[in-house]
């Protein structure tokens, strides 16, 4: 059985994992479809939905909430390894 993942919005190109998943297991993405993850992705963390190069948006909710700060392949884990947010997405 696969596992689930929640994608905000349809501009979204990451979801968030409702369980830990494990390497190549099967994700459900609600309204998106079903990928392979690449690597392990603990329970609420975020799982790329497709290849995003380094210095391209990552899109949450329908908003930037960072960029890649290097190349993530469809069902990497997204997370602070290879996601940069910028001062001006933190206000300062």
């Amino acid at each position: 059985m696969a596992k689930r993942a929640l994608r905000a919005d349809e501009r979204d190109n990451v979801a968030v994992v409702l369980e830990d998943v494990e390497r190549g297991e099967w994700v459900e993405v609600d309204g998106f479809g079903r990928l392979t993850a690449a690597e392990s992705i603990p329970f609420s963390h975020k799982i790329s939905l497709a290849s995003i190069r380094k210095g391209q948006p990552v899109t949450r909710y329908g908003e930037c909430i960072g960029v890649a700060s290097k190349d993530i392949r469809e069902g990497e884990w997204v997370h602070t390894h290879n996601l940069e947010v910028p001062g001006h997405l933190l206000g300062s």
